[in-house]
């Protein structure tokens, strides 16, 4: 059992070799930290450098690539802020146009407005016109007959039955005919008594009385009619003056003799 557990002898000079070899094994380990320190400081910095320009060329690439987005953005902003102010400016155009042409519309309206309500107030007034020249026109045809219903009444006497009858009969018409004449605005002119008015009566004889003073109605011979203010026909009076003085033959021969005295003095 001792015997297996020896170990068998070596060779001196592997012993030698063997232990040699150990020692540059010992040496280069001793060597190696250093120069496996710098070569992975050396390669560290180179990863660092190479990473730190990587990380700048990355950091310049997505910044020119982020600047490049901004700058079409940009762009396209003060386009569409052109094309807005560009269309605003337009309608601000058509917008002083409308105005323009609404103010145009406007005056024109006035104008319309104005000559309509002159129209219809000159067609109003022409109407009114019209109908007052129509009724005084028939009222003036009807007043011949009113005339000679009068004269009727003052001339004719009835004495029996019959004429009373008669007399009755045309003289109701002739109130019916007044009434209606009243209704429509006529009224009948009372001169007698006043002074004579050129605008109303119109005189057909001339009476010389010291009864009126001068100028005076003193009968009416036809009777006059107004409606509203208009005349239909002027009454026709007879006008009062004053009486002469009667000269006698001796007031003509004093007044011949006064003349003639009157001419041998002027010569």
């Amino acid at each position: 059992m001792i015997e297996e557990q020896k170990q068998p002898a070596t060779n001196p000079e592997e012993n030698q070799e063997s232990s040699s070899t150990p020692e540059v094994v010992v040496e280069e380990n001793q060597e190696s930290p250093a120069s496996v320190n710098d070569s992975e400081v050396v390669t560290n910095n180179q990863e660092a450098v190479s990473e730190s320009d990587i990380s700048q060329e990355e950091v310049a690439s997505e910044t020119v690539v982020e600047n490049e987005p901004q700058t079409d953005i940009d762009q396209e902003n003060a386009e569409i802020i052109t094309a807005l102010q560009q269309e605003n400016a337009n309608l601000k155009k058509l917008l002083d146009e409308k105005t323009l042409q609404s103010n145009g519309f406007k005056g024109q309206y006035a104008r319309l407005a104005a000559d309509f309500e002159n129209f219809r107030r000159r067609t109003a007034t022409e109407k009114e016109n019209l109908e007052k020249q129509a009724k005084k026109n028939v009222i003036t045809h009807l007043l011949p007959v009113v005339d000679n219903f009068e004269r009727a009444r003052v001339q004719i006497k009835p004495n029996t039955e019959g004429e009373k009858t008669i007399h009755n009969s045309y003289q109701g018409v002739y109130k019916t005919l007044v009434d209606c004449l009243k209704r429509m605005g006529v009224s009948a002119m009372r001169p007698e008594g006043q002074e004579f008015d050129p605008n109303y009566h119109e005189a057909m004889l001339r009476e010389a009385t010291d009864e009126y003073p001068e100028g005076t109605v003193i009968e009416q011979l036809m009777r006059g009619y107004t409606l509203g203010e208009e005349i239909l026909r002027h009454a026709m009076v007879k006008v009062a003056v004053p009486i002469e003085p009667v000269i006698t033959s001796e007031e003509e021969q004093t007044i011949e003799e006064n003349s003639v005295d009157n001419t041998e003095s002027v010569s």
